[in-house]
Formats: C-alpha cells, structure tokens, sequence
C-alpha cells in the first residue's frame, strides 16, 4: 500500500509539471478530469503539491478547494477505519 500511495503521488506531481509544460507551449492538455481522478484514487498530495510547484491550476477554484476536500474526505476515510477496520490496510514494506 505504502509503494502504491508514493507511485500515485508521484504520477500525480509529474501530470501537473506535464500539464503546465504543454499549457506553455499550447499543445494538448491532460484533462482536469483525469487530474481529479488522480487525486481521488490516493495522488492528491502530489497533485497539491504540483499545483504549487508548477505554479499550475492555482487560481481555479476547483482545483483550489477541490484538492485539499479530496485529502479531507481521504484522512476521514482513513482515520474511521483506523479505529473500525471496515478496510485491512498493510502499509508494510
């Protein structure tokens, strides 16, 4: 699990630097869609941090608000079954 959460982040950061990258030369773009999705499945803390380091997406509102509600909803989710186990996590390497 824990190979997984730092392969999504990851993938996450670099789809930012990547979007931004094209967004400068005008060429085909990732779509925001594809972005949320990235974060919903455990890549927001990278997609966060892109927005930022890229200086990317930072002043759409969606991205401004929706990103941190996604790592929200995820420590919530996280933190419940930590102390209700409804999901076996292994965080081992």
């Amino acid at each position: 699990m824990l190979i997984y959460l730092i392969i999504i982040n990851l993938i996450g950061l670099l789809l930012m630097f990547i979007d931004k990258e094209r967004a400068r030369n005008h060429k085909w773009r990732i779509r925001e869609r594809t972005l949320f999705l990235t974060a919903a499945v455990g890549g927001s803390i990278g997609v966060y941090c892109g927005m930022f380091l890229a200086r990317h997406k930072t002043k759409h509102l969606s991205f401004l608000f929706g990103i941190p509600f996604i790592i929200l909803i995820q420590i919530v989710i996280l933190y419940f079954n930590h102390y209700y186990n409804v999901i076996p996590l292994n965080f081992d390497l």
